[in-house]
């Protein structure tokens, strides 16, 4: 059966209590076993759409928030914008989230936003974005997608367990 059509669009401060419950399911769902679970058992949707909201409402333009829908209901959330070097921004671009309602992972939806995502990057640009090293099922997205690690690695830390980043890059290499 073929999946219903993804309708990707920008987020609506009205998206903001969806994305956040998406965001945070979906932290619990892929980072199980990643991060530590009394870590995990703390994330709060309810603060992260009051957090999500006041970040929304002062925008800078930067950041670009796109949602996928299906049937009128908000699936998967990304971010992308300016790549943060530090405090500094450069001309390439970084996909800074991408999540999918983990009842919905598998059907395309991912995809959608990825494609979304990575046409709102300047021409010629690279799109850059970071991955947990253990985080073997979005490694593998991210590869099918055409990106590759670029050994660049960053240090996390989720309740003082080490949780290393990798960064993985899509476009012209440098």
């Amino acid at each position: 059966m073929d999946e219903p059509y993804t309708r990707i669009r920008p987020m609506t401060l009205a998206d903001c209590d969806r994305v956040s419950e998406i965001r945070v399911r979906g932290w619990q769902h892929a980072y199980r076993a990643l991060v530590p679970q009394p870590y995990l058992d703390r994330l709060d949707v309810a603060a992260d759409a009051e957090r999500r909201r006041e970040r929304f409402a002062r925008g800078d333009g930067e950041v670009v928030n796109l949602v996928a829908e299906r049937d009128g209901r908000v699936l998967g959330w990304a971010a992308v914008g300016p790549y943060r070097d530090g405090e500094t921004r450069t001309a390439d671009a970084e996909l800074y989230a991408i999540y999918v309602d983990p009842a919905h992972l598998g059907r395309g939806i991912g995809q959608a936003l990825l494609a979304a995502a990575a046409g709102r990057c300047p021409a010629g640009a690279r799109l850059l974005l970071w991955v947990l090293k253990g985080n073997a099922p979005a490694r593998r997205f991210y590869e099918r997608a055409g990106f590759r690690a670029d050994g660049a690695e960053e240090p996390f830390e989720a309740d003082g367990v080490p949780v290393p980043e990798v960064r993985y890059v899509l476009g012209p290499a440098v």
